[in-house]
């Protein structure tokens, strides 16, 4: 088990400490369209089909995107958390669906038949299982021919100013995410599965004004999450020079993709 899925049970139990992270990404990334729209946009789905969201967490996703989503949605929200699951359904019980589950599970043993889903949407969680390719060999049998696997992640180049900054807590200077399951690794696993994967990343990038809010995500996980009382002292020096350097701004690049395949008809 990698050091990012270690800690899964207390960091996703439920959204508290994602949300640190996430309102980072929400309140300071500048982009022409926001992310969770422009995943959808590119989304292969038609009208009335079954989609799969694996690795759910509190169903962010459709609760931005449903209005512009085809009518019809047959859609399963499945999380290893329980916690996830049961946020997940609350938050779209009253969204347009035609039909709503949602369903505790591990990416890498399905629940689900052979070929009965229409879509499999695997956002930003492929990096906290253990075996990944496992993981893409499920989500190809539980597709329907033809279907479509929409994977997203980070590259190594993502939120890199901040990460050095992190150094100072015990991280590394780069994305971690993306030494687990990156860019390379999505293209060359679903390549190896599908026979085929198209590739774009979400022009943005990051201009942060806020330094606790930097310091609130980063402190969220590991292992900025147990820093000691010096390795903190050292992180939020080091914040505030990177804040005075920039004239009371942090300007950092963002790097996140997204891959669809297409289980051969």
């Amino acid at each position: 088990m990698s050091s990012l899925s270690s800690g899964n049970a207390e960091q996703y139990g439920d959204s508290r400490k994602l949300a640190a992270r996430a309102r980072l990404n929400s309140e300071y990334t500048l982009a022409e369209t926001p992310w969770f729209e422009w995943v959808a946009a590119q989304l292969p789905i038609e009208p009335g089909a079954r989609l799969l969201d694996i690795g759910c967490g509190p169903a962010w996703f459709w609760a931005a995107t449903a209005s512009s989503v085809p009518d019809g949605l047959r859609l399963t929200l499945a999380d290893l958390s329980a916690g996830m699951v049961g946020e997940a359904v609350d938050r779209c019980r009253e969204l347009a669906f035609e039909e709503l589950e949602g369903c505790e599970a591990d990416a890498a043993a399905l629940p689900f038949e052979d070929a009965c889903f229409d879509g499999v949407i695997a956002m930003h969680m492929l990096y906290h299982v253990g075996d990944p390719a496992t993981a893409i060999a499920e989500f190809h049998r539980v597709l329907r021919p033809g279907g479509f696997l929409a994977v997203t992640t980070n590259g190594v180049d993502n939120l890199r100013e901040v990460y050095e900054l992190t150094m100072r807590l015990g991280g590394a200077p780069s994305e971690p995410v993306a030494a687990v399951f990156g860019f390379e690794t999505a293209e060359r696993l679903l390549r190896a599965q599908f026979g085929n994967v198209a590739t774009s990343v979400h022009p943005a990038h990051m201009r942060i004004t806020e330094p606790e809010d930097l310091i609130l995500a980063m402190t969220s996980f590991p292992p900025g999450d147990r820093a000691s009382e010096s390795q903190m002292k050292e992180f939020r020096d080091a914040v505030a020079s990177a804040f005075a350097a920039g004239g009371g701004v942090l300007e950092s690049r963002k790097e996140s993709g997204l891959f669809i395949s297409r289980k051969a008809a």
